[in-house]
């Protein structure tokens, strides 16, 4: 399983139209996709003074999963338009992890 892990960050008052956006918009169009190994999101969220940070984790099966979702360049982010204007700085790569423990307790 690959996690691919992406940062974003808002102006403190643009934080819950963003955050809207990806949970009403973002996340259920990348699922609408349908692309074959991909497994769901996850979005994090943090204060950080006037901003705030925003960490999107999506889960594929391989990183054929990923090339299909992302295009050529995997490492490159996948913005929509929409919400780019929200964000005042972002990752420029995302990265890739694999995922080699999930929801177990240790």
């Amino acid at each position: 399983m690959i996690a691919r892990i992406w940062h974003g960050w808002t102006k403190a008052q643009d934080a819950k139209a963003y955050e809207e956006m990806l949970r009403d918009e973002i996340f259920p169009g990348i699922a609408r996709r349908n692309i074959e190994g991909y497994n769901g999101a996850e979005l994090f969220i943090r204060d950080d003074g006037d901003e705030v940070e925003f960490v999107t984790l999506l889960r594929f099966d391989s990183m054929k999963a990923v090339k299909e979702f992302a295009g050529e360049d995997q490492r490159k982010p996948v913005i929509y338009p929409k919400a780019e204007v929200l964000l005042t700085r972002m990752d420029q790569y995302s990265q890739h992890y694999r995922i080699v423990i999930s929801g177990e307790k240790l």
